[in-house]
């Protein structure tokens, strides 16, 4: 396994989908009854990368849009949000872009997606092979791209290339059911990608997915460990988070806030952690920081522009006593 002290460079190579969300607006309206959407940049690993930009690192997207309007959009807020796009592949043909129409409500929250020929999914070993990894401090994935081919079979090249070049691999399990051919494959896909990488983040869900069993996702997430990741984080929604290192294991809580929407939680737990860890912080304070982030992102409109700053994260943090534990 690769050092996580590398991460202290601060510069983060982010391979998966970069897509459009449009919001039903104002918030708090249905898809239904709205007239008017609000536009932003989308997609987990996009999200992700945001985040570690928005916390002082930098961050470049690997990936493939398509070669159209919506592609274009993309390009233009990756560009304004500061994430490099060099390896960010444009493509033509039938590929579409990732396309999701959501509502602002923190309850029955309807999120409709379009994904049909996902212009990311048809990311090659070619994509991944033009990549120069002796420059980043670490190499991040989100399991979507692990849902379909060829980007599966990139991700996993990825993955060795990335680690000849000494690069810790971190894996958000993200899993969407509705990408997968079922989900007895996606936990064969999960159990070999997890093998490989350092750092494995996911919610309970997601890891009973792994263990083809929901009572038995906790198990899984301490088995990672022993096979040799370094650090898991079994996060559990409300119930917050048990994260898990050879060392031991330890549960934190989660910062209360007035919830607007369920979405974008993970995507900035993640970017927040690992700026966390990237700043130097011990394991418990990049977590912490994790939750807060999360926090934060699920007050405001949209998923990429409420990825917080540094200072607001300090602010936001300050404000408030510390995580509530479980079962309080």
């Amino acid at each position: 396994m690769a050092e996580l002290a590398r991460l202290r460079d601060r510069n983060f190579l982010v391979l998966g989908r970069a897509g459009m969300d449009l919001y039903a607006d104002p918030p708090g309206t249905r898809v239904e009854e709205a007239t008017r959407f609000a536009a932003h940049l989308g997609g987990s690993s996009a999200n992700i990368a945001v985040a570690l930009v928005r916390l002082g690192c930098k961050a470049a997207l690997l990936t493939r849009v398509s070669d159209d309007a919506v592609g274009r959009f993309c390009l233009a807020q990756l560009d304004a949000y500061g994430v490099d796009r060099r390896h960010v592949r444009v493509v033509g043909g039938e590929a579409r872009n990732s396309l999701a129409v959501v509502e602002t409500r923190a309850e029955n929250c309807q999120s409709v997606i379009y994904r049909n020929g996902a212009a990311d999914f048809a990311m090659t070993e070619a994509d991944v092979e033009a990549v120069d990894y002796a420059g980043f401090s670490a190499l991040v994935t989100t399991g979507t791209a692990l849902a379909a081919e060829p980007s599966r079979t990139a991700c996993f090249r990825a993955f060795d290339l990335a680690r000849e070049a000494g690069l810790p691999l971190i894996l958000d399990l993200d899993y969407r059911p509705y990408s997968w051919p079922s989900e007895s494959f996606a936990a064969q896909v999960y159990a070999r990608a997890a093998a490989l990488c350092d750092v494995v983040v996911g919610n309970d869900v997601e890891f009973g997915v792994l263990a083809g069993n929901p009572e038995h996702g906790h198990a899984v997430a301490r088995d990672i460990v022993r096979q040799g990741a370094q650090i898991v984080v079994y996060k559990m929604g409300e119930k917050g988070a048990v994260t898990i290192t050879p060392d031991g294991e330890y549960a934190t809580g989660i910062y209360l806030t007035k919830a607007l929407k369920p979405t974008g939680a993970g995507d900035s737990f993640l970017g927040a952690f690992l700026a966390g860890l990237a700043a130097g912080l011990p394991v418990r304070d990049a977590v912490l920081r994790g939750s807060a982030a999360a926090a934060m992102v699920v007050a405001r409109v949209g998923c990429a522009p409420a990825m917080p700053t540094g200072p607001k994260l300090d602010e936001f943090m300050a404000a408030h006593p510390g995580p509530i534990p479980e079962g309080t």
